[in-house]
């Protein structure tokens, strides 16, 4: 069983923060801004899968990166990465438990979830998805969303803009995860 969802890192806005300080020493954050010659996003999307802890292996997080932001057209690579990593370990099948944002539930993803499983019945092998949908407005029936919230917290860095490589090296030391290629929409050659 795995819990997914989506979050945007911020190289400029800050999470909530709280902090104890010396009332002679306020905490001082400054508001950052990105200079006209930034190449980088003001934010970086990713996906993320949460693997509850069981008898063979401790709770973890994966993630990916997007070039953009999530769509339909990106998630069947994010469900079939997930796929290949549940079929390394000998599962045969992936409960996802997600939200009902549009590229959860759009036409595209549901044809290529049917696909796959019709894929994998028909080879013998393979991971099925079977995804569950949270009820709407609901995030708090999600346990990977104070992840997010923490990793936020975690990562963020008060007295300066961190360029989009650092911010995603944080975050992934932060879930102790391997970084990997960005998911993308492939160009289409004409």
């Amino acid at each position: 069983m795995g819990f997914a969802d989506e979050v945007w890192w911020s190289r400029l806005a800050y999470p909530s923060l709280h902090s104890w300080t010396k009332p002679d020493q306020p905490l001082r954050l400054q508001e950052l801004a990105l200079a006209k010659d930034d190449p980088d996003p003001k934010a970086l999307a990713c996906y993320g899968w949460l693997v509850r802890a069981n008898d063979h292996i401790p709770e973890q997080m994966l993630l990916r990166f997007v070039s953009g932001r999530p769509v339909s057209a990106i998630t069947p690579q994010f469900l079939a990465w997930c796929c290949q990593r549940l079929a390394a370990q000998g599962k045969t099948a992936l409960v996802l438990i997600w939200d009902n944002a549009s590229w959860h539930k759009s036409q595209e993803v549901r044809r290529w979830i049917k696909a796959h499983n019709q894929q994998v019945k028909q080879a013998g092998s393979g991971v099925r998805i079977l995804p569950c949908l949270l009820p709407s407005k609901s995030p708090w029936l999600n346990p990977i969303e104070p992840k997010w919230i923490h990793g936020k917290r975690a990562v963020v860095e008060p007295d300066r803009l961190l360029s989009a490589q650092e911010l995603s090296e944080r975050v992934y030391d932060h879930f102790a995860c391997d970084p990997l290629r960005h998911l993308s929409i492939p160009e289409k050659v004409a």
